[in-house]
């Protein structure tokens, strides 16, 4: 079996898994899915990653997709979870095309600190609107689907393990068609691919689309599962996270994202409940080690493990 055709057999085998596991496990439903959805943005991110780009400002779309959530909710009184992803996916992909226009043209520090001040900008603007809530954000309404509530938290787990699965899917298939392979070559030599031909600022332009496609998505998850929104979403320490977790778990699969946030949100439940006080340095300490000791990332495991087989 090659090793695209494992991907999704893998990806099929976890979806089943997490299907099925999810109704005993209720204490964790909660915690699966902040991590799922985290994990989109961290999905965007390994986008960025493999085309040589760091963005610190993946919390802009992020923000997008959750506030889309309580707009909607509020103004038009829509909850459906179906129409709350469409619309917050497309709100962060139209921000997303036009501010593409600029980045596509920067690299390296100055791509990340523009996409870092846009990403506070929106920060700035939420804080200072008072009709938004201002710094407390607000409340969103309950997700329902087909004109019926979702239910408990299983609903929006299985929601959400659905749209992983999906997106985790077409991204893979996506890295193996011309335009994803070409983030490979932009990484090592971008005047190389340009002498062969291609484009490298709409290849930069058409991923960093697609990474805030599956940020936006993740935010729209994130809103229905915490049930509020606030200007926290879209401050830099969120977009820092995203970053960490990417670097964390490893640039080698779509299945590590997830891998990598579903270990950081456990490490970090864990310190909190049993570290309150000194939960970020409990936290640091762990997440240190396993960069020290794996420094291709959680992933690499894996890797490993199939050369030595």
């Amino acid at each position: 079996m090659n090793t695209g055709r494992h991907t999704y057999f893998v990806l099929v085998v976890l979806l089943v898994l997490a299907l099925a596991l999810g109704p005993f496990l209720p204490n964790w439903q909660f915690l699966v899915t902040i991590a799922l959805a985290n994990g989109l943005a961290v999905l965007g991110m390994l986008i960025l990653l493999r085309t040589g780009l760091l963005s610190f400002g993946q919390a802009l779309y992020y923000c997008l997709g959750a506030y889309s959530v309580g707009a909607l909710g509020h103004l038009l009184g829509t909850t459906d979870v179906l129409v709350l992803l469409a619309v917050g996916t497309a709100v962060s992909v139209i921000v997303a095309v036009v501010l593409g226009f600029l980045l596509a043209n920067y690299r390296d520090l100055f791509f990340a600190m523009l996409t870092l001040a846009f990403s506070m900008i929106l920060y700035g603007l939420l804080v200072n609107s008072a009709a938004l809530g201002s710094t407390d954000g607000f409340n969103v309404l309950p997700p329902t689907i087909l004109g019926r509530a979702l239910g408990g938290g299983y609903g929006l787990y299985v929601v959400t393990c659905v749209v992983v699965f999906v997106a985790a899917t077409a991204v893979h298939h996506y890295f193996s068609t011309p335009l994803g392979w070409l983030a490979s070559a932009i990484h090592d030599n971008e005047i190389r691919v340009e002498y062969m031909g291609a484009s490298v600022r709409n290849a930069v332009y058409v991923k960093y689309v697609i990474a805030a496609a599956l940020t936006g998505a993740g935010g729209v998850l994130a809103a229905m599962a915490t049930g509020h929104v606030s200007p926290g979403m879209a401050y830099w320490t969120t977009s820092g996270d995203f970053v960490f977790v990417a670097i964390l778990a490893g640039t080698g699969n779509v299945i590590a994202p997830f891998l990598g946030s579903l270990v950081f949100e456990l490490v970090r439940s864990e310190a909190q409940q049993y570290s309150p006080n000194t939960w970020q340095m409990t936290l640091g300490i762990v997440l240190l080690l396993i960069i020290l000791f794996l420094p291709r990332g959680l992933w690499s495991l894996f890797t490993l493990r199939r050369r030595g087989a």
